[in-house]
């Protein structure tokens, strides 16, 4: 009968280490009783010490810190799905995310959003739009026609009339969308990019300023969008988002009429 371990990061992270070639961290491969990574090579890679490593395998010793497994995970070059289990072992949550740095879509998103007959756009935790299909430039805006900057939904809300006149109930949407954005940014960790975002529109729009000193979060994941569309007049669009798997500072969304 099979049963839990009693230590199961430390049986984790000694599976890890023993399906490790030592030749491809520049390790002398001769004489071995096992295949795989020496426990003092795994530490000496993390920078910690052998015994503390050992006692941590073994499960004694007490949780590591978030910084000495962070060096254990790059020591062992975890993939992320694995350094996200790592983390839930020993702390019963995932690392903390933090935006990849880039809005750049792989090709196989992008054709995924073009095989769809319903506008879709994928998003960035800062709100800038990095990707579209056509419907969405017909029922949407078409993004590709402004320059990357004036991509971001947030800006053009509160800073272009355009943006303005389409929203039937611009207030409510312009104020859930900043407590949205208030919550991504709590999600994945301030950066230069959203301070400065959050510094230009609170310079630019007092009612910007007005809603984020207002300190509410929001969800965003689904909803009703109602447009005075210029040409097709007004719309009602149903709209839900899903997380980019393994790129968490991005959102797809997708929008269905409903009239």
């Amino acid at each position: 009968m099979t049963t839990l371990s009693d230590n199961p990061l430390g049986d984790f992270l000694r599976a890890c280490r023993l399906r490790l070639d030592p030749a491809a961290f520049g390790f002398a491969t001769g004489r071995r009783r096992t295949s795989g990574l020496r426990r003092e090579e795994v530490a000496q890679l993390a920078n910690i010490s052998p015994t503390w490593y050992t006692w941590l395998e073994q499960g004694r010793g007490g949780a590591p810190s978030r910084e000495v497994l962070d060096r254990i995970t790059v020591g062992l070059r975890l993939t992320a799905p694995e350094r996200e289990h790592v983390w839930i072992l020993a702390f019963g949550h995932p690392p903390e995310t933090r935006a990849a740095g880039s809005g750049a879509i792989s090709p196989r998103l992008q054709r995924v959003l073009d095989s769809m007959a319903t506008p879709a756009i994928v998003r960035t935790a800062a709100w800038d739009v990095v990707a579209w299909n056509r419907p969405a430039t017909l029922v949407l805006r078409d993004y590709g026609t402004l320059a990357p900057e004036k991509r971001n939904i947030l800006r053009m809300l509160f800073t272009d009339p355009e943006a303005r006149n389409v929203q039937a109930d611009w207030h409510g949407v312009a104020r859930l969308l900043v407590n949205a954005f208030r919550a991504d940014a709590a999600r994945l960790g301030a950066s230069e990019e959203i301070d400065a975002l959050v510094r230009e529109l609170t310079q630019a729009s007092a009612e910007f300023d007005e809603f984020w000193r207002s300190n509410d979060v929001a969800g965003y994941e689904g909803g009703l969008k109602h447009l005075n569309h210029p040409h097709l007049g007004p719309i009602t669009l149903e709209f839900s988002s899903f997380l980019v798997e393994g790129r968490a500072d991005l959102m797809m969304m997708v929008f269905n009429q409903t009239n």
